[in-house]
């Protein structure tokens, strides 16, 4: 399967680099982050907002995008880009930790997971190959597969064995269901060295839970699997950081270099930094516009809060680096008044600087590899976000 991934530069010192991941939406630099649009919408901002910002990919939800509207309906009104009015790049999870996470009853079977909507407590099923289908209806870029999730803090390892036994029996499941969905791989390179990609592809996920041997058994079974990236799924989930950059290392240490590899669910900048030095290159996360909804601000100076009263009388932006429309607009003392005031255009303001802060960031981390810099770069960071 050819691989629509290109590195560009590798970083020296440690595993980082920089590439581009091409989709039918056109090219996504990497290493990315993507704000999450869970369902056909990230809180607070509009499509037009999330350009304004440079976001290059999407995060949405197959579990939520299933449930309300349904794919169905996304089918009928032109898939979900359409939908949004998006036109950049869009992965979907396949829901297999919301499943876990948000449905007060779940039955794993070898078919599938069988669950309760959180809604209504309607009864539905997922399999492998009905994800698949769901994706397909939904019109994302990039798919996963259905993988079971548990919890990463203390798990027994005997869960975890079996958790990833069964994920990798449905991901055999899922490759197979995606090859009679999209038989012909229109993926061609160009003259110029870019990748022209006219159909969805395939990420799998990889589990495991915080044991090394098993993330390692996880990595190499997915990688022989026809895919054209990997997850790593269940981690940040509440171990410990060590336990976590270790589990990381055991995948990336047991992948093929040339396809991406996309860490579900991790958001902070420090986490962010430390899995890029392990070799990750894609991250999503609702960190940045959850705690901008509860007045946390990041800058180049590290956090503030807006709510603090030394913030009435400023008259500077949040961040004078800043190019995001907040600090291009509007001064920290109105912001502050805005957020104290109840008034939800600072949900807006507030999201689209920390989301910008972010893409920032990944702007920066690029740049810093391709000078061969980015070992320093992560440390001078560091310090101010510790």
């Amino acid at each position: 399967m050819i691989s629509p991934f290109h590195i560009l530069k590798k970083d020296l010192q440690t595993k980082a680099r920089t590439g581009i991941l091409y989709t039918q939406h056109g090219p996504v630099q990497t290493p990315v982050f993507m704000p999450v649009a869970t369902q056909a919408s990230v809180k607070a901002l509009t499509s037009a907002d999330l350009r304004e910002v440079h976001a290059q990919c999407l995060l949405s939800n197959t579990y939520h995008l299933y449930l309300r509207p349904g794919t169905q309906t996304l089918k009928q009104l032109g898939g979900l880009h359409k939908f949004m009015k998006w036109d950049g790049s869009i992965l979907t999870d396949s829901g297999g930790f919301q499943v876990y996470s948000l449905s007060q009853f779940r039955k794993i079977s070898e078919e599938g997971v069988l669950f309760r909507s959180h809604h209504d407590g309607s009864k539905h099923l997922f399999t492998p190959e009905n994800v698949i289908q769901f994706e397909s209806e939904i019109g994302s870029d990039i798919w996963t597969m259905l993988d079971v999730c548990i919890h990463a803090k203390d798990p027994a390892k005997h869960d975890a064995r079996a958790a990833l036994e069964q994920t990798k029996r449905w991901a055999e499941r899922a490759a197979r269901a995606y090859q009679k969905t999209v038989p012909v791989q229109d993926i061609t390179r160009t003259e110029n060295g870019s990748y022209s990609v006219g159909n969805s592809l395939l990420f799998g996920i990889i589990q495991g839970a915080i044991f090394p041997d098993l993330r390692k058994e996880a990595a190499l079974h997915m990688a022989s699997l026809p895919t054209h990236g990997y997850c790593i799924g269940g981690l940040s989930l509440g171990e410990t950081a060590e336990q976590m950059n270790e589990s990381v290392l055991a995948v990336t240490d047991h992948l093929p270099e040339s396809k991406p590899r996309y860490f579900m669910g991790l958001g902070t900048p420090v986490e962010i930094l430390n899995c890029v030095e392990r070799g990750v290159d894609m991250f999503d996360c609702v960190w940045p516009t959850r705690v901008a909804r509860n007045g946390m601000v990041m800058t180049d100076e590290g956090r503030l809060n807006i709510k603090n009263a030394c913030f009435r009388l400023d008259e500077r932006p949040l961040d004078e680096h800043c190019d995001c429309f907040a600090c291009r607009n509007y001064t920290r003392a109105y912001l502050s008044h805005l957020f104290r005031s109840g008034e939800l255009a600072s949900h807006r303001l507030l999201s689209m600087h920390n989301i910008r802060f972010l893409t920032r960031t990944m702007e920066r981390v690029r740049a810093a590899i391709t000078e061969g810099t980015f070992k320093s770069f992560k440390e001078d960071f560091i310090k101010k976000y510790q």
